[in-house]
C-alpha cells in the first residue's frame, strides 16, 4: 500500500456548515519510537498502551468560503485564541490536503482543550492532532456519503500521522503499533493497527499513573530531538533494537510474562533518554525528581516484588505502569513516597483505554 491508496474519491454531496466534536486520548509508548524519515514515516517500530482518562476534546466547526484560494481557521485552547498554534495547523494542512481536498473549501473554527498539562510530556500533540485528523474525516464522511468504519479509522490514522507521528496510535486501542515490523502482520510505516495477537489477561486493564515532575514547556521539542536522530552515532543500533523489543513482546503478551515485560519497558525509556543525552547537541530532559522518582520505583519493587514498573515519554514525567490487581497497594505507594516529587503534589491516574470517541455531531 502507498499514500495514494487515501487520495479520496470524487464527492457527491455538499455541505455549506456545521460541526463535529471527537475525543482522542493520548498514548504512552512501551517500545518507543525516536527518529523519522520524510513524510512523518518512522526509523523503527513502536507500540503503546491507548489511555483513557488523558484525552483532548476537539471541536471543529466549518462553514463555506465565497473563495477557495487559501487555508482559513482559527485555533483555541481552553477557550483561549491560540494564534501560536497556527504554524503547525498549516503545516499539518499543507500535508494533507491531497487527501482530504475540502480544506480550502472552508473556514474552520478549532477549539480544543485537553484533561492534563499542555506541552508537558503527555503527547498532548498525539491526542490533538488524532481528534483533529477524525473530525475532518466526519467532514470527509458526509462529503462521500459512504465509508466503512475500517478505512475511517484507518485514514484518520494515516492524516494524524502527517500531524505528530504518535497521533497515529490515538484512534484506537488497547494496543496500537505503529511501523512495519516483518513479524507483525499488517503493520505499517503509513498508519497505526490495532495489535494483532494475543494478550494475557494480565496486561488487560492496565494502570497508568503519571506523576506530574515538571508541568512546563520541554527546552527541546520532540521534532527537533527526532531529527538529532540523523547522523546521531548509535541510532543504527538503537533502531535494531527497536525490532528486537517487538519481537520479543510477541510471546511476553501471549505468555503474560510481567518481569521480562518490565525489561524491555524501562530500558526501552532509558534508552530513549540516552539518545538524547548523546545526540549533537546533547540534551537532558529528566529533572532530579525523575530519577528519584525511578530509584524509589526500583526499591519498592525488590522490597515488595511487586509488578510495578515506569516508562518515560520526551520529557521529564513518570508514567508508572502496574497490573490492575495491584491498583489499591500501588497508589499508596505513590501517595506516600511519590507525590512529594511531583510539582505541586500533581499526579493523574490513568488507565489503558479502547481508543477515540465522536461526541457530536
Amino acid at each position: 500500500m502507498t499514500e495514494n491508496y487515501f487520495i479520496s474519491r470524487p464527492y457527491v454531496k455538499t455541505i455549506d456548515n456545521g460541526s463535529f466534536t471527537w475525543s482522542s486520548p493520548s498514548n504512552i509508548a512501551l517500545v518507543k519510537y525516536w527518529g523519522k524519515k520524510e513524510h512523518q514515516i518512522p526509523e523503527n517500530p513502536s507500540v503503546s498502551f491507548t489511555l483513557d482518562h488523558c484525552k483532548t476534546t476537539t471541536t471543529l466547526s466549518f462553514s463555506k468560503k465565497e473563495t477557495s484560494s487559501e487555508f482559513s481557521f482559527e485555533v483555541y485552547l481552553d477557550d483561549e485564541k491560540k494564534d501560536d498554534f497556527k504554524p503547525k495547523i498549516e503545516t499539518f494542512f499543507k500535508r494533507i490536503e491531497r487527501y482530504v481536498p475540502f480544506l480550502k473549501v472552508y473556514h474552520f473554527k478549532i477549539e480544543t482543550a485537553n484533561t492534563f498539562p499542555h506541552s508537558s510530556g503527555i503527547a498532548s500533540s498525539a491526542s490533538g492532532m488524532s481528534a483533529l485528523a477524525l473530525c475532518l474525516m466526519s467532514v470527509e464522511r458526509v462529503l462521500l456519503g459512504d465509508i466503512s468504519e475500517a478505512m475511517f479509522n484507518q485514514k484518520a490514522s494515516f492524516l494524524a500521522r502527517l500531524g505528530s507521528g504518535s497521533a497515529c496510535r490515538s484512534i484506537e486501542g488497547d494496543l496500537i503499533v505503529w511501523g512495519t515490523h516483518q513479524e507483525i502482520e499488517g503493520s505499517s510505516d503509513l498508519y497505526g493497527v490495532k495489535y494483532p495477537y494475543e494478550v494475557h489477561q494480565k496486561f488487560k486493564n492496565y494502570q497508568d499513573t503519571i506523576l506530574l515532575v515538571d508541568k512546563g514547556e520541554k527546552q527541546v521539542s520532540s521534532t527537533v530531538g527526532h531529527n538529532l536522530m540523523h547522523n546521531h552515532p548509535f541510532a543504527h543500533r538503537r533502531f535494531e533494537q527497536a525490532h528486537e523489543h517487538m519481537s520479543q513482546l510477541i510471546s511476553i503478551f501471549k505468555n503474560g510474562d510481567v518481569d521480562a515485560f518490565i525489561k524491555i519497558v524501562e530500558s526501552e525509556a532509558l534508552t530513549l533518554h540516552a539518545m538524547m543525552m548523546t545526540s549533537m547537541p546533547y540534551f537532558i530532559l529528566m529533572k532530579p525528581n525523575t530519577l528519584e522518582i525511578i530509584n524509589k520505583i526500583w526499591a519498592y519493587r525488590n522490597a515488595t516484588n511487586s509488578k510495578v514498573c515506569f516508562t518515560l515519554d520526551a520529557g521529564a514525567n513518570v508514567h508508572v505502569l502496574y497490573p490492575e490487581n495491584e491498583k489499591e497497594t500501588v497508589l499508596d505507594f505513590i501517595k506516600n513516597e511519590l507525590v512529594g516529587y511531583c510539582q505541586n503534589g500533581h499526579y493523574i491516574s490513568d488507565q489503558i483505554g479502547f481508543g477515540a470517541q465522536l461526541i457530536n455531531a
